[in-house]
């Protein structure tokens, strides 16, 4: 490791002595699993890519496991069990509603991630209308709209002061229905302020649609108290893996549009001739719901409101900034910003090594240092390309789960591989990099060997068949 890392540690102390991040804030399951290495022997594996997939706390593992004995179908059936399921799926509702500050008025539509929400309001907006959205956001929020149309792509200003002006006179010189933002980039964390953007949308006549995926499980949020109209986001990233995620907001464009999914439990009543459709939310939840995903991300939202005020923040900050200090002082990284004037980011960095396909050196730090981190352009091509790198980049991200530890076992595993490159030959199979030839097997659960899989280049971008040592 070069001198420059261990004569230049960081260390975070705080006024009443504690350090934010110095051991996790809410204990996760697998958080000691170890990993095999592919030049022999194992490690705990640190994860560091909760910005795609977070993995499941604790205390919703437990809640899941409790409420198992008691799964049975919902709404329509008159057993005692079934009775249950109803009142915890109904009940877990009302606590993902309240967790991100929904009105009275507001309407939860269970959905099964983030890209799902967004496509079923994308069906709810009125016909004709146009919707307004930036370049910077992640394919969901984006694709959704490009192929509904009418759709304004606005490109990102050079300054949140630039972007927010070209904003106003976008608002100003047309009529939108919709204005969709990032509550926080998955790409560098960082966001416009959203009560300017609020301000600005609801004087021209338009809503504003916030994509939660990368707010709502690292920082409070209220729609009540923002005023935006609806909030998106997803379980899996929000420490509940079981396939759920929500809609919450204003209910008349719901309670107008054609049901997302045509089937049981979204209707009232049928005859051959014509259906009568049930008021949202149910009338966008046709077919048997996730009630496990569902209690799961409740589950989840309950132990994230549990903590005290600002403890989640602080933690993320002082891993952000020890993971920002630790690259500073590395030779040939940059870090991706959209903004130098942006608000504090997330817990969210991305960054170029100089020289290195990004996706080598995630297979690098993954095969010799067990340090899962993601590569690629992120499902955010446009913005990715409007910051120069548009064959991609690394991401490193944390979470309530991260700790210090993890963060230097990432500083380490960089600094090596700039000192002495990689100790085994990597190629690229199947559009990824790994180990020309790879010794690690999946876990026994899969029951495949590594090189048996087939891997998508997903939204990153594959390579030609190379090996390098």
């Amino acid at each position: 490791m070069p001198s420059t890392v261990l004569s230049r540690p960081v260390v975070l102390t705080f006024a009443d002595g504690v350090r934010p991040g110095a051991a996790p804030l809410l204990p996760v399951v697998g958080a000691d699993t170890q990993v095999p290495l592919a030049r022999g022997g194992r490690t705990r594996y640190v994860g560091l890519d909760t910005a795609a997939s977070t993995p499941a706390l604790v205390a919703v593992a437990e809640r899941v496991a409790e409420t198992l004995p008691l799964y049975a179908s919902v709404h329509r059936g008159a057993g005692y069990l079934s009775q249950v399921s109803t009142a915890l799926y109904e009940t877990a509702r009302d606590t993902v509603a309240a967790f991100v500050g929904g009105r009275p008025d507001d309407v939860c539509v269970f959905t099964r991630h983030t890209t799902d929400a967004l496509n079923l309001l994308a069906g709810c907006v009125p016909a004709g209308e146009a919707v307004l959205v930036l370049d910077c956001e992640h394919h969901a929020d984006l694709l959704p709209w490009q192929r509904r149309g009418p759709v304004t792509v606005l490109p990102t200003g050079s300054t949140v002061t630039a972007t927010l002006r070209a904003l106003a006179d976008t608002l100003a010189r047309g009529r939108y229905a919709l204005v969709a933002v990032t509550g926080a980039s998955n790409v560098t964390g960082e966001s416009l302020p959203l009560d300017a953007v609020v301000e600005l949308a609801h004087a021209a006549g338009a809503r504003v649609l916030v994509d939660g995926a990368q707010s709502v499980p690292h920082r409070r949020f209220s729609l009540a108290e923002s005023d935006a109209d609806y909030i998106a986001f997803s379980g899996h990233k929000t420490y509940a893996p079981f396939g759920s995620g929500a809609l919450v907001g204003r209910r008349d464009w719901l309670d107008a549009a054609p049901a997302y999914l045509a089937g049981g439990g979204a209707v009232q009543d049928v005859t051959v001739e014509e259906t009568t459709w049930a008021a949202a939310p149910h009338r966008h939840e046709g077919g048997s719901p996730n009630v496990l995903g569902a209690i799961a991300l409740a589950a989840a939202c309950d132990a994230l409101a549990a903590l005290p005020a600002g403890a989640l923040e602080a933690h993320e900050r002082a891993l952000r900034e020890r993971l920002d200090r630790g690259l500073r002082a590395l030779p040939g990284i940059r870090q991706l910003r959209i903004w130098p004037d942006s608000a504090e980011p997330t817990g969210v960095l991305s960054f170029t090594v100089a020289g290195a396909d990004p996706g080598l050196v995630a297979a690098y730090l993954s095969a010799e240092h067990g340090v899962g981190v993601r590569d690629g352009r992120f499902c955010a091509h446009p913005l990715l390309a409007r910051l120069g790198v548009p064959e991609g980049a690394l991401r490193a991200s944390v979470g309530a789960g991260t700790t210090a530890a993890d963060v230097d076992r990432l500083l380490t595993g960089l600094a090596a591989f700039l000192e002495s490159g990689t100790s085994v030959p990597y190629a690229v199979v199947d559009g990824r990099w790994q180990p020309a030839d790879d010794p690690r097997p999946l876990a026994r659960l899969a029951g495949a060997d590594l090189r048996a899989v087939t891997r998508g280049a997903g939204c990153g971008q594959a390579g030609g068949q190379t090996t390098l040592r």
